[in-house]
């Protein structure tokens, strides 16, 4: 079987950390590096905070490059209210003990996807797309050269989980996200529609505490921090799990259900800037640019997850 070949762009966060663990467990995917993003806090964090989950997982292998340190053209907003100052609050995670790479993280994803045969490599972003639409900027037939982009981002009817209206990737950088919806490339969206249905319920993080290995014990912590804040926001049986449903969905695309619509993001407006206007039901004329999920088989998803970390250290 071959491997896929995947890229995260990523801004670790608690459910980024997850997202990346479930790649490193997998025998179905190659990891060819990590590009951090600024999004729930600065891209010198997030850049470490991919180094720390790569010592914590025994993979010093894989390469982290720090991306664009902030949004395209708005003020950086950061989501440190949530996943805490360091934005992996929670466990006592090792000190890595390499650095990121000196080279630009959208200089690497450029050569990379120049490097290899068109088609054969998926980007998956779970922060705020300002690597990927500054690469489209300087490069847009080699970033064409991508076999699909997966992307934890936007919200139909569940509308915003940082404003009343829209979802915090997309809020980030709305301009980032634009770009990348009138690109044309091959795009699914993982939207709060899958991840508010993906929630991890106390008998799942139980499940989740009687796995031994370290990485399954720092998951465990990072996830009893993050929920403290959910749980209290949304009043629900459990917390939801955002970032890994992307990886599951490279992993698993039967466990997920939606169509290819039109979805646009709100750049303008102060009410609902950052917004997605999803053309679920077709009425108007614009053409389809994203594959948009709206379910999940969540019991298989969480099966997911829970098998590739009993599989780390």
């Amino acid at each position: 079987m071959d491997r896929q070949k995947l890229i995260i762009d990523t801004d670790p966060g608690q459910d980024d950390a997850i997202a990346i663990m479930l790649a490193l467990a997998s025998p179905q995917i190659d990891l060819l590096g990590i590009i951090a993003a600024a999004g729930n806090v600065s891209v010198e964090q997030t850049a470490e905070n991919a180094c720390k989950i790569l010592e914590l997982t025994k993979r010093q292998d894989i390469k982290v490059y720090k991306g664009c340190p902030r949004p395209i053209r708005r003020a950086p907003i950061t989501a440190a209210h949530v996943h805490g100052q360091t934005g992996m609050d929670g466990p006592d995670l090792p000190t890595p003990r390499h650095e990121p790479e000196k080279q630009h993280g959208v200089t690497f994803l450029l050569e990379t996807l120049a490097a290899h045969p068109a088609n054969s490599i998926t980007l998956v972003t779970i922060g705020p797309m300002t690597n990927l639409a500054t690469a489209l900027i300087q490069a847009p037939e080699t970033v064409g050269r991508l076999k699909q982009v997966v992307a934890m981002g936007g919200a139909w009817s569940e509308t915003g989980n940082i404003t009343p209206a829209a979802e915090f990737n997309a809020f980030a950088d709305p301009d980032a996200a634009a770009i990348v919806l009138n690109s044309g490339l091959p795009l699914t969206l993982v939207p709060l529609d899958i991840t508010h249905s993906f929630l991890i319920t106390p008998d799942r993080l139980e499940a989740l505490a009687s796995l031994t290995g370290q990485c399954a014990r720092a998951a465990h912590a990072m996830l009893n921090f993050s929920a403290r804040f959910d749980l209290n926001k949304y009043g629900w049986p459990g917390a939801p799990l955002h970032d890994p449903c992307t990886v599951g969905y490279v992993l698993a695309p039967h466990l997920f259900a939606g169509k290819k619509v039109n979805v646009e993001v709100e750049v303008a407006s102060p009410l609902t800037l950052g917004a997605t206007v999803v053309d679920w039901w077709q009425v108007t004329e614009r053409p389809a640019n994203a594959t948009f999920l709206r379910s999940v088989d969540d019991a298989g998803l969480w099966s997911l997850i829970l098998e590739g970390l009993s599989r780390l250290p």
